[in-house]
């Protein structure tokens, strides 16, 4: 019998072609699975994702950790929805500031799409951001941010906030209302055009709203609703929000017709007044695509107001809370203001000649950690980052926890030393790890101002008062735990300021 195989006849001939063709598809399987090598992590659950190892108080604390055990780039599930962590000063600078188009995107969690729908700055992204960014950095430089004119306007809050502190008489009190007022009462000079009296009722309810958003925005059961918003949209703290959210945008709705009725085209008098000639002139020239329009301008002052009430009024309360814990600190600022400023007023000037405690500000920023996940980013395209593929729209934290206490940049990250801006003459200098700011395209618009701010008030205070616990509190007890929420604010806390 003759078992031959004829090589040539069309059954063998189609097995052939069928095997290569197999083996083809296997290997460009196998090449694309290397060069598509997604960023390692913890193993998720069906629905629930990583939900079961996440602290929802504290998730920069977890992420930390993880980058421990997973590297500077690792994934994880929040729920059903997929994230990338970057951890660690190199590869966040790497990702925000080398790959800064592909990580430049702004992911909207859905509690931010229900308040903003993607007007305004903070959260929106294509033309709209763009346009809306480029317009707040020209006109908040035009009114002096980083200038001599944004100066007077911090050096005259200056004085309304010392003469809040003096009416305490030494006496304990909390310093989160009257900083909040201040720090808010800079932002609307520049936006508005005119400050508020720190009793004026639509002003502190303004302020009150804003700081109460922040913190129930990072609160666990709105990270829920971002998870799974179809199933948590009733929770108390989203319609808590929302409601502050509509009252304020009335608010902010009646201040700019206000403004509106009393434009004059040859007196700017703020952000408004340029927004509202900008629109003018648009719709003058009939553009229907303009973004030059209502929401974009409310969303953008809530923005401009928020961002610049919290977290400079949140680092002032920080750095306050140091002093008390840190005595020796203190008195060594206090040595250095004598020695250089004595008692006439401090100005930007003065920065130069002052190494020790520009260092001490830069500390109380770095360990404070204020924005500590930074805001959500989102890859605008299909990027390939150390050897991984990250897919396009895809949620991305750029972790500055992990930058602001890198056990590679810092020799103590853990602890309050000013040594970390000081060269070995005392000198003092500022590091690339320096990223409370964060960095790239989406980096803080206002941290020119932001700067200037926190210089002036913490050392106009300094320079003033002495700060210490409240009777009956040892330095020892003054708790550095922050408050939940979107960002970190000291806990609820009294401190006495004696006049020097």
């Amino acid at each position: 019998m003759d078992y031959s195989i004829d090589l040539f006849s069309p059954t063998v001939l189609l097995g052939t072609l069928a095997l290569i063709l197999l083996l083809y598809i296997l290997s460009s399987s196998l090449t694309a699975g290397e060069s598509r090598k997604e960023p390692p992590g913890p193993r998720p659950w069906p629905l629930l994702g990583n939900l079961l190892q996440l602290d929802l108080t504290r998730p920069f604390v977890t992420f930390h950790k993880m980058s421990k055990k997973y590297g500077s780039i690792f994934t994880l599930y929040l729920g059903p929805n997929k994230v990338v962590v970057l951890a660690g000063f190199k590869t966040v600078k790497e990702a925000l500031v080398g790959f800064a188009e592909d990580f430049g995107e702004r992911d909207i969690p859905p509690i931010f799409q229900d308040i903003a729908q993607g007007h305004g700055i903070i959260f929106s992204n294509g033309e709209t951001w763009q346009e809306m960014r480029r317009f707040a950095l020209s006109t908040l430089r035009d009114f002096g941010m980083g200038k001599r004119l944004a100066e007077d306007k911090i050096i005259e809050e200056c004085q309304y906030l010392v003469q809040e502190f003096e009416k305490h008489k030494g006496n304990p009190f909390d310093t989160s209302q009257p900083v909040n007022h201040a720090t808010s009462n800079i932002i609307s000079a520049i936006v508005y055009g005119s400050r508020f009296e720190y009793d004026d009722p639509i002003f502190k309810n303004m302020v009150a709203r804003a700081n109460e958003n922040i913190r129930l925005s990072g609160s666990a059961s709105i990270q829920l609703y971002n998870m799974w918003p179809r199933l948590c949209y009733w929770i108390n703290n989203r319609r808590q929000i929302l409601r502050n959210s509509a009252e304020t945008i009335n608010d902010v709705h009646n201040l700019v017709t206000g403004l509106k009725e009393t434009l004059n085209p040859e007196i700017c008098r703020g952000f408004i007044d340029c927004f509202l000639m900008r629109k003018r002139k648009e719709e003058n020239l009939n553009n229907r695509k303009t973004q030059y329009q209502e929401k974009n301008l409310i969303f953008s002052v809530t923005n401009l107001f928020s961002a610049g009430t919290d977290t400079t009024a949140a680092t002032i309360r920080w750095g306050l809370l140091f002093m008390a814990k840190y005595p020796h600190i203190q008195d060594q600022v206090h040595q250095e203001l004598n020695r250089e400023v004595g008692s006439r007023q401090i100005c930007v000037e003065d920065r130069k000649n002052l190494p020790y405690t520009d260092a001490v500000i830069h500390e109380t920023q770095r360990l404070a950690n204020i924005v500590p996940m930074s805001i959500l980013h989102k890859t605008s395209r299909d990027v390939t980052f150390q050897g991984y593929f990250i897919k396009k729209d895809t949620t991305v934290i750029p972790l500055l926890t992990s930058v602001l206490y890198d056990e590679n940049e810092w020799e103590s990250p853990h602890t309050f030393n000013p040594s970390h801006f000081l060269d070995k003459d005392g000198k003092f200098f500022k590091k690339d790890a320096f990223m409370p700011f964060s960095a790239g395209r989406r980096a803080c618009l206002g941290e020119g101002l932001a700067k200037m701010e926190l210089f002036l008030i913490l050392t106009t205070l300094l320079q003033r008062f002495h700060y210490t616990p409240a009777p009956g509190v040892r330095e020892e007890d003054l708790l550095l735990t922050p408050t939940v929420g979107f960002t970190l604010t000291p806990s609820p806390h009294e401190l006495c300021a004696t006049i020097r």
